[in-house]
């Protein structure tokens, strides 16, 4: 489960740089992804608290739907379905590019229909086969992000042989630690909150698990440790060996990446094509996670009558086939969109992504607090902090959400975002309240008990 969950988290942000971050705040960015992990904690923490009492079809939309009303379990849903659909699209686009890299013979749209069959085939199977895939794919990130760590630890704290050790001047050299004040460090949040979407898979994963009181108490804790090492180990490692305005050009381009910059200073021979490997390994991964999750959140929405009621069909297998082909056809059309750009759309699209993604995330912890209102507690594990922490959480997403002063990018996601919210809202007061049949729920929370 944990793996799953860091299948869409640890993606190709990491291997091809944080470029737009750095460039925002400097070194200092150190400090705006270890916020930003705090603030991801609270999020998955206060999941799992949650997941561990009601395993639920639907994770924190079914949550939400019990703890505040059933209009938000269907509005936080829906828009985390809209999310999965575009960022699979998206990380399709990437898989047929990294491919390209190697064969560039092989056009955009083939890679895009081959890395789609991949998936759908993937998912089709079994969830045991699902998650027997998963847990490799994200196991080969893993590894190489801890081999990355380690070698870039030798060579900034002992050097190797010819080359004196970096050290930690580079993290001072260029302007300071802060060359463009710490307000930047706030707006680099922006950029570096949505390095960690993807936690909220813990909360869909509960209902298939064997254990989820055990196995959700785990995952819980250690993706958060592991994403939260990952990624300030990794920044800070690039940061000492490569200069920051050199970090911060890094774009989309596998030449350009922190991990060829840093395998090359050490002579491993074909350091690009091990990264492009790893970029493609990377972002299948990615699409792979996000077609389960917005297959499951498909079902447990026709399952609620808030979605057609085939999509609630599962095969002898236990899988949303029907979810799944729905939710093909959205990733198909998002792909292709990526790859055409037409006028602009998918720039919008990926706008309401973002907003989504924070929304959820508000939704989550406000779900949580309702939860313990209510008296409720996890079953094997309860967040530090409780209700105080997930505040906390909450003071962060608005902070996050406040860069819509300052950044433009986040002015576009308001101005996409809140108009799609009230569309959802028009369409569930005049359709989904007369089909919504709350016992749907109820049904829900009593196969999580016999579950749990």
């Amino acid at each position: 489960m944990a793996m799953i969950a860091m299948g869409s988290a640890l993606g190709t942000g990491l291997f091809l740089g944080s470029g737009e971050a750095i460039g925002i705040a400097g070194p200092a960015v150190i400090i705006s992804f270890a916020v930003g992990s705090l603030i991801a904690a609270t999020i998955a923490l206060a999941m799992g608290e949650m997941a561990s009492r009601h395993p639920v079809r639907g994770g924190f939309g079914t949550l939400a739907a019990r703890y505040l009303s059933p209009f938000w379990g269907y509005l936080s849903r829906w828009l985390y379905w809209i999310v999965t659909v575009c960022v699979t699209g998206t990380e399709l686009v990437a898989c047929a590019a990294y491919l390209a890299y190697w064969f560039p013979g092989v056009p955009i749209w083939a890679g895009i229909l081959l890395f789609a069959a991949v998936i759908i085939a993937i998912n089709l199977a079994t969830v045991g086969s699902f998650g027997v895939i998963e847990f490799f794919l994200s196991s080969i990130k893993v590894i190489a992000v801890v081999v990355f760590i380690l070698i870039g630890a030798l060579l900034v704290l002992f050097g190797m042989p010819g080359q004196p050790a970096a050290g930690f001047s580079a993290l001072t050299a260029d302007g300071g630690f802060a060359p463009m004040g710490w307000p930047a460090v706030w707006i680099a949040l922006s950029v570096v909150m949505f390095s960690f979407g993807g936690i909220e898979l813990l909360s869909i994963t509960a209902a298939e698990a064997k254990d989820p009181a055990r196995s959700i108490r785990t995952a819980a804790r250690t993706t958060i440790v592991r994403l939260a090492f990952f990624y300030v180990l990794c920044i800070g490692i690039v940061l000492c060996l490569v200069p920051w305005q050199q970090a911060a050009g890094t774009g989309g381009d596998v030449a350009t990446s922190p991990f060829v910059m840093v395998f090359d200073r050490i002579g491993v021979p074909g350091a690009a094509h091990i990264t492009n490997l790893l970029v493609l390994i990377a972002a299948l991964s990615a699409a792979n996670a996000n077609l389960y999750a917005g297959s499951r959140i498909l079902h447990s929405l026709a399952s609620d009558g808030l979605a057609p009621r085939i999509a609630a069909h599962l095969t002898a297998r236990r899988v949303p086939a029907v979810g799944i082909a729905f939710s093909s056809i959205g990733l198909v059309g998002a792909a292709l969109l990526a790859f055409t750009g037409v006028g602009g759309v998918f720039g919008y699209m990926m706008s309401l992504v973002v907003f989504s993604v924070i929304m959820v995330w508000a939704l989550i912890l406000v779900t949580y607090l309702s939860f313990r209102r209510h008296g409720g507690h996890g079953t094997s594990f309860r967040m530090p902090g409780g209700v105080v922490t997930a505040c906390g959480g909450l003071v962060g997403l608005a902070a996050v959400f406040a860069t819509v002063f300052v950044r433009p990018s986040m002015q576009i996601a308001a101005m996409v975002g809140i108009p799609a919210v009230l569309v959802a809202t028009i369409l569930y007061v005049a359709v989904g309240r007369r089909r919504l049949v709350p016992e749907d729920i109820d049904a829900a929370f009593e196969e999580a008990e016999a579950l749990r």
